[in-house]
């Protein structure tokens, strides 16, 4: 929704307004805030409240530390979810500025939001009007302790599609759906997912930015909910051993100027346009390098195995769910590309910049054109894959840290300081995990040796 500076200052008027979040995301896809009481609201919307970069991870150095919050006036929302017994409280989803000369604030290169709005200027001069987003996101469920913290234990022991009494935690997904229902999200579906414990609610697509700030929204509201009803949802990847991991599907597609799709083609025997068949090009040439990005954190390559569903051979089909891209059937204003190895950890705004710096590289001519594949992926050899030339996504958080490294354009799409605080907060993160001892090798060999 649009609003103009006087109708929110109205709003928070007659909802009796008390506090404002203002909000932004951090390179590692972490929403932060900084809440001001309503008297500051004037500030707020003269671009006038500040924070201190250098306690963000991965923002500034402690000398250049001060930054701006500039709030992007159409993601007002008063939150209705949260406590309101010390008074309403609102949000802005902020752009993130830092200072220049004579007092003008300069865009932060290393903002999220920011590194997405430029790749989507790149589209436009490329003769595209937007790129449409919609996302699959999965979580967990479990339950809390004594205390208050979260355990592995399931709340339900439901498959995919069960219902009640076997799906136990419907009343909490419910009460999630009628939370983001209440401030605005469309909701297309909810569900068990495959696992234990795993549900799925999928809301209506939109344009790149919106999308994105969607998701913070909805990780936000589903981890308030669950708390409500004695359970911890998780966005981790694979929290458990042996069983089905969760993922954030990416549906995209792109509209001309005329609002037409660019990926439809009626004259062709699958409807793909040629624009289509080169933007799959890109995204599975690019695919390696953009993995950091969409699958950011060590437990990430835990989710990405062969024989849990996701996957993990850069491929492409218009149905064979064991490849990278799936074409759903429908047609029309509808065809769109299924990007499934995306998972939920991923700062949305990055991996969405990178999906689509990935594709734009393709319908430039970048990238040599991939041919589907029908095959069953997961029953196939090594040997067979390789002389379907289908080759295997990073193995673990290092590999994909290396082949980052390398891909030229996914860093140029990321801008050189989210790309070098990507590198530097990866390599510890890689380094600690490498060196920790798990109770997986102290069970192996702590009698054997």
């Amino acid at each position: 929704m649009s609003y103009t500076k006087e109708e929110i200052r109205k709003i928070c008027r007659e909802e009796n307004i008390r506090y404002i979040r203002m909000q932004f995301t951090d390179i590692m896809g972490m929403l932060k805030n900084v809440e001001i009481p309503i008297t500051r609201l004037e500030d707020a919307l003269d671009n006038a409240v500040m924070f201190d970069g250098s306690s963000i991870e991965g923002f500034v150095r402690i000398y250049e530390a001060d930054m701006f919050l500039h709030p992007d006036l159409d993601t007002f929302l008063v939150l209705n979810w949260e406590d309101n017994s010390y008074g309403k409280v609102a949000r802005f989803i902020c752009d993130v500025y830092r200072p220049g000369k004579d007092g003008v604030h300069i865009p932060f290169e290393g903002d999220p939001r920011g590194v997405l709005k430029r790749n989507i200027e790149k589209m436009r001069s490329m003769g595209y009007k937007s790129f449409n987003v919609g996302v699959e996101p999965e979580f967990f469920l479990f339950k809390l302790d004594e205390k208050g913290n979260p355990t592995l234990e399931f709340n339900d022991h439901g498959g995919y599609f069960d219902i009640s009494p076997i799906d136990s935690a419907e009343d909490c997904r419910r009460d999630i759906v009628l939370a983001l229902q209440n401030i605005g999200f469309t909701i297309e579906a909810a569900h068990h997912e495959v696992s234990n414990g795993q549900h799925e609610i999928n809301f209506k697509f939109d344009s790149a930015i919106e999308a994105c700030d969607n998701v913070q929204t909805f990780k936000l509201v589903v981890k308030n909910i669950a708390r409500r009803h004695g359970l911890h949802a998780t966005f981790m990847p694979k929290p458990i051993e042996g069983i089905n991991g969760s993922g954030m599907h990416v549906n995209c597609s792109l509209l001309t100027k005329e609002g037409k799709n660019a990926f439809y083609d009626e004259t062709k025997d699958n409807g793909l346009s040629v624009t289509a068949l080169k933007w799959i090009s890109g995204i599975l040439s690019h695919a390696k390098g953009f993995c950091l990005i969409t699958n950011p954190i060590v437990n990430s390559y835990k989710r990405i195995v062969p024989g849990y569903e996701a996957p993990c051979y850069i491929s492409w089909s218009d149905s064979n769910r064991s490849t990278m891209i799936r074409i759903p059937a429908a047609r029309g204003m509808k065809t769109r590309t299924e990007v499934r190895s995306v998972d939920v950890a991923a700062n949305p705004y990055l991996a969405i910049a990178a999906i689509l710096a990935a594709g734009l590289d393709g319908i430039e001519g970048n990238c040599k054109n991939v041919d589907p594949i029908y095959d069953n992926l997961f029953k196939c050899t090594n040997e067979e894959r390789e002389a379907m030339g289908v080759h295997s996504l990073p193995a673990n958080l290092d590999e994909a840290m290396n082949e980052f490294k390398k891909d030229a354009l996914i860093c140029k799409a990321m801008g050189e300081h989210v790309t070098t605080k990507m590198i530097e907060a990866k390599t510890l993160e890689w380094d600690s995990y490498r060196k920790h001892v798990t109770q997986w090798e102290i069970k192996r060999y702590i009698n054997r040796y």
